[in-house]
């Protein structure tokens, strides 16, 4: 299913922001850690089931991603 690109964008602030404030970061800290452990590629490549999400769930789920990929928060 194709989805709106701006949808995916407006989603994908807010679980930074969210990612953010979990882990204490800055938004911009957060959001360098999510692009270099792929965690935007992996809400970009899974947007149809992790919008569905609550954004605890959300930010649980990318965080055990970027930690397979070398992450440590």
């Amino acid at each position: 299913m194709d989805y709106n690109v701006r949808d995916i964008f407006e989603y994908l602030i807010a679980l930074v922001n969210e990612f953010a404030e979990r882990f204490n970061l800055t938004d911009r800290q957060a959001f360098n850690y999510l692009k270099i452990h792929k965690g935007i590629s992996f809400v970009e490549q899974n947007y149809g089931i992790i919008h569905t999400l609550d954004f605890n769930e959300a930010v649980d789920s990318v965080a055990a991603y970027c930690r397979r990929t070398g992450g440590e928060l």
